[in-house]
């Protein structure tokens, strides 16, 4: 590291490695760096410019990527990351991506990860991973997509639970306390994000138990970094209220299922 790269901070699979170095990012690369960015160039082929460009990969195993200047939300998140304007652009973004993404090849034969992807698979890569950490914004509104190493084939529906969990949130009152401003409407902010992202009725009838599958799927993630003693995911556990937390969500959601399906389809 030299006097002029600068730690970018946030996230937690890489946190304290990376930086930025003037008009790129330098960051670990994945394992399956190849593939993933032969995606990201094609996304950007085909008129995508929301997601950060690949530049090349370094000898000592790290993965070169333009920066993308604005803002991004950390923990707790601030006021301005929750509004229904920055909701709205979120939903309209991720619409933006699957539409693009629909219509990009991509390598079948890649090791895509399994950890956040969709049980049922899909034809298209989903990004799993639209946490208010990965959206940058400029003047209140998301303007671009970071951190793709998730990326894996799923369904568009599996990709918008997966960003209602973050971004609605999909937590119980208490949980959403401690990272999220206080008072959002959970069944409201799930309908904006509906809306904003133009899903079909089937698809509203679908989500909420989408969500709950999502959530599974998120803990047994978890689980699998805290048996292997990953440090991280360890501090994260102990600070947002253990697996008590997330025995809580797990009985908010299917408690509150027919109130989030009747405010998607009213």
């Amino acid at each position: 590291m030299t006097a002029e790269d600068e730690a970018l901070v946030g996230g937690m699979a890489n946190a304290g490695a990376v930086f930025r170095r003037g008009a790129l990012v330098e960051r670990p690369a994945p394992h399956n760096a190849g593939a993933l960015h032969a995606y990201l160039l094609a996304l950007e082929e085909h008129g995508f410019d929301a997601a950060p460009a690949p530049v090349g990969l370094t000898a000592d195993g790290r993965e070169q990527l333009t920066f993308i200047p604005g803002d991004v939300a950390l923990p707790p998140f601030p006021d301005w990351a929750m509004t229904q304007t920055a909701l709205e652009s979120v939903g309209s973004l991720l619409r933006r991506l699957h539409e693009t993404s629909a219509a990009v090849a991509f390598d079948t034969d890649a090791e895509w990860p399994r950890d956040l992807a969709d049980p049922e698979g899909g034809t298209m890569l989903c990004h799993n991973d639209v946490c208010p950490d990965n959206v940058v914004f400029r003047d209140g509104r998301a303007a671009a997509l970071i951190d793709f190493d998730l990326a894996a084939p799923g369904r568009p529906l599996w990709d918008i639970a997966m960003t209602a969990r973050y971004w609605v949130p999909m937590l119980d009152p208490r949980s959403a306390a401690a990272l999220y401003p206080f008072g959002l409407d959970a069944p409201a902010r799930l309908r904006v994000l509906a809306d904003s992202y133009g899903l079909s009725a089937g698809d509203r009838a679908e989500l909420p138990g989408v969500i709950e599958r999502a959530t599974e799927v998120c803990r047994a993630f978890v689980t699998h970094r805290v048996t292997d003693g990953d440090p991280v995911h360890l501090r994260a556990l102990a600070e947002r209220g253990g697996w008590e937390r997330w025995d809580r969500t797990r009985t908010w959601l299917v408690d509150h299922r027919g109130t989030f399906t009747a405010a998607l389809l009213s």
